[in-house]
């Protein structure tokens, strides 16, 4: 009975904030010319183990192979390592398909010591991509299955009622520190335009820990020109509330923390998500992520012209970590790619056939 209780009152008190954060979220302002007008296609993922991290998408969500093989050169070279290192790569697919959310795991040899991109992946350090984010359903079920394949939580499984969406929400730490952060949407329904699923969607969101939101959302709006999907004030609780994120509970009415998502189009995937934590000083991580280190590596965007979205992001004072080159990716074959860095040192990649 004081189990049921206690309950009812986090799910209340988690849905009091997620209403205060809906409601002053700043209103969806659209840019003009964005880099790319497509989701991204896929995530990049340093692990140790490929199949051993993959066990949790192919196990529990279904998801297929699409290819597996050795790394190019010129794909180790892009990354910026010696010709001497080597490496291995596993493609997957959520079962709904498509040409997006697809998750890239690697593993690199020879290239030189590895690290955690984010040790302790605390949500007030900084720097890199702090999780990859799944829509799911049966949640306790998933939830189960995780913590039997080796995976963790640093929360319970969290009720929250974000504006009209009655969701629960938890993160998942796996192999290597990877995290997964997964929703499942009780109600209402989701679009209808979204293809529909048994357990698990492709990836939807990509998240980052920044030092600063606005600076994180200037880039990604003014350089790249995406289009924002919700922007909210600094926002803290008025009684000790549970977060997803894993803020102390007595300082969740203390600290403050600011989020902002935007995408290059409009829709259910394809979207990149930054919070700040405000109040909390961490370590800051944004020179760790690079490969060979282990972590979220890089999300790739497709662009229909390569030299024109370098171009355009030129034009707007953004700066390339690694110029275009010819880059054979496996299953996508031959591709032209470069490289930009984030505020905060998350990897974004553009590539074209």
């Amino acid at each position: 009975m004081k189990l049921a209780i206690m309950m009812r009152a986090v799910i209340t008190r988690v849905g009091i904030l997620a209403s205060i954060i809906a409601s002053v979220a700043s209103p969806v302002a659209a840019a003009a010319d964005p880099v790319t007008t497509m989701p991204w296609r896929e995530a990049v993922i340093s692990v140790t183990s490929p199949d051993v991290t993959a066990r949790f998408f192919k196990e529990i969500g279904g998801y297929e192979e699409l290819g597996r093989g050795q790394l190019s050169a010129s794909a180790i070279a892009a990354w910026g390592l010696d010709a001497s290192a080597s490496g291995e790569y596993l493609l997957l697919r959520a079962p709904m398909g498509g040409d997006f959310g697809h998750v890239r795991l690697v593993t690199f040899a020879d290239a030189g010591r590895r690290e955690p991109m984010r040790p302790g992946a605390r949500a007030w350090d900084t720097g890199c991509y702090f999780s990859l984010m799944i829509r799911v359903k049966d949640m306790q079920s998933i939830y189960d299955n995780a913590i039997r394949l080796g995976w963790w939580t640093e929360t319970p499984i969290t009720a929250l009622q974000f504006g009209e969406s009655d969701l629960r929400v938890v993160i998942y730490r796996g192999p290597d520190g990877v995290q997964v952060q997964t929703y499942d949407r009780l109600s209402p329904a989701l679009p209808e335009a979204t293809p529909d699923f048994e357990r698990m969607t492709a990836p939807f969101n990509m998240m980052q820990m920044v030092v600063d939101r606005d600076v994180a959302y200037d880039f990604f709006t003014q350089v790249l020109g995406f289009d924002t999907f919700y922007k909210g004030k600094p926002y803290t609780a008025k009684t000790p509330t549970p977060t997803p994120i894993g803020i102390p509970l007595n300082l969740t009415t203390s600290v403050p923390y600011r989020a902002g998502i935007v995408y290059p189009v409009a829709g259910e995937f394809g979207r990149m998500e930054m919070i700040e934590v405000m109040g909390l000083d961490g370590f800051d991580y944004s020179d760790r992520c690079e490969a060979p280190n282990l972590g979220i590596l890089a999300v790739r965007y497709p662009v229909e012209d390569i030299e024109r979205a370098k171009a355009t992001l030129l034009r707007r004072g953004g700066e390339l970590s690694r110029d275009i080159s010819r880059v054979v990716l496996g299953d996508l074959g031959e591709v032209a790619l470069f490289s930009v860095k984030a505020p905060d040192g998350a990897i974004v990649q553009f590539f074209a056939p």
